[in-house]
């Protein structure tokens, strides 16, 4: 492996902080929707964790990975390359959960900080945050019905 397999490790979690940043902190900025409106992270992000994935696939590892027992996994995982290759699709996977949710609260104006928040630290949790907000606002809230957010920023506003 070409790169310390820390230093990999380390620039994945600190490459995806500004994309969360962006989304909780300024929302209805214009770079923000624009940033976010992207696949590129998505493609760099998979490059890191291909790579990885590669690196940590050994004879035995493809079998147990073939067909998973919790014991061979866990064995798996404590190879550090295999670890680091489960965390950044963690890191992967939860961005473009929380992409989703920001796009969404975008689009129909639904609040999100707080879904983003718990899907930077708790993915699933994140999302199903989304979907509780989404449905009590769709129950209890049905003529409340807010202007999706783009539309409250006049284009000037957005460059």
């Amino acid at each position: 492996m070409l790169i310390p397999i820390e230093q990999i490790f380390t620039g994945a979690n600190l490459f995806v902080l500004p994309f969360w940043a962006l989304m909780i902190i300024l929302p209805n900025w214009g770079i923000t929707r624009k940033v976010m409106q992207s696949y590129i992270p998505f493609v760099l992000l998979a490059g890191v964790y291909i790579y990885l994935f590669v690196s940590s696939i050994t004879p035995e590892n493809a079998a147990a990975l073939s067909d998973p027992k919790l014991a061979d996994i866990a064995r798996f995982f404590a190879d550090e390359t295999a670890a680091a290759t489960g965390w950044i699709h963690f890191l992967v996977m939860d961005l473009f959960v929380g992409r989703y949710i920001y796009l969404e609260g975008q689009k129909t104006g639904i609040w999100t900080i707080h879904s983003l928040a718990l899907c930077l630290f708790a993915g699933p949790m994140g999302l199903l945050s989304h979907i509780l907000t989404t449905w009590i606002k769709q129950k209890f809230f049905p003529g409340s019905e807010t202007e999706p957010t783009s539309a409250k920023i006049s284009p000037a506003q957005q460059s």
